[in-house]
């Protein structure tokens, strides 16, 4: 797929300066989960757009948000602190609020990522086939997903529609192994790999990662829960990654006292490791 000239992230990311470190910002309708309530991580992006303006250094390397409210479409205020500037890395934080308060809360740590390409020893390219072994020997592995070619996979929204979801409009998936849940019948085990694009063709940067591991149906709804709500999340970002499809596994080990984690990984079609993340959630 060849990257669009507009992205419709780029767009719907874009913060105006206002003046000691506070941005304006608009929260588009085009990233909802549902009807009125906007993805967490798109938020979470918004929050690391405005850091980017702030702080002398070009990529997140760690970004850390608390979600206090749902944030919804319309006006938006980011407000920036640089708590740090230094030569190797740079820190600040940032408060999106919307008219009802503050909606996310957000801390990042930026540094420089050019160069970092090389896969680290033991990552080896995606490298797809025709079949996949059982998930139960993969779930945790510490190599790429091997996932057969994305022409081949399944798309989710052939499954099941999802009214309100226009975040699924956005972005592209392709499941090589499909969870049960999407055929209504959760399998008990919460874990998935699957490939991740934006639908536009625009490829991905280190900011458009900070929102892609939480752009996916959790993988705790193959538990048999309802839904998932977004509490805390963090991420880490590795590398710049390579133009093309992504290769995503996300899996839940713990589901105790209503509340859940989900592990998130992303690898570039180089086969290199470009973020990774977790989230601590409320089941509904």
């Amino acid at each position: 797929m060849t990257t669009t000239a507009s992205s419709e992230f780029d767009t719907d990311t874009a913060v105006t300066a206002s003046g000691d470190g506070h941005y304006a910002t608009t929260v588009s309708d085009r990233w909802a989960i549902r009807d009125g309530v906007a993805n967490g991580g798109y938020l979470l992006a918004l929050c690391v757009r405005a850091l980017g303006e702030q702080l002398a250094m070009p990529d997140p390397l760690v970004v850390s948000a608390h979600f206090l409210r749902p944030g919804t479409p319309g006006p938006a205020e980011i407000a920036t602190e640089v708590v740090k500037q230094g030569r190797r890395t740079a820190t600040g934080s940032a408060r999106l609020s919307q008219q009802d308060g503050a909606v996310v809360l957000a801390q990042a740590t930026y540094a420089d990522l050019d160069g970092v390409s090389a896969p680290a020893a033991g990552n080896g390219p995606v490298a797809p086939h025709d079949s996949v072994a059982p998930h139960e020997s993969v779930a945790f592995n510490n190599a790429a997903p091997a996932l057969a070619d994305p022409e081949t996979c399944t798309d989710p929204l052939t499954l099941s529609e999802q009214p309100g979801a226009t975040v699924a409009a956005r972005v592209d998936y392709r499941l090589d192994r499909v969870p049960g849940f999407w055929y209504g019948t959760p399998s008990g085990e919460p874990v998935s790999e699957f490939w991740l694009r934006f639908a536009d063709g625009h490829d991905a940067d280190t900011t458009a990662l900070a929102m892609l591991v939480d752009a996916a149906a959790p993988v705790v709804l193959d538990l048999g829960v309802g839904g998932s709500s977004t509490i805390e999340l963090t991420v880490h970002l590795r590398a710049r990654p390579a133009p093309g499809w992504l290769a995503c596994r996300a899996f839940t080990r713990h589901l105790s006292g209503g509340y859940h984690e989900e592990d998130f990984e992303i690898w570039d079609s180089a086969g290199v490791l470009v973020a990774q993340s977790r989230q601590l959630a409320l089941v509904r």
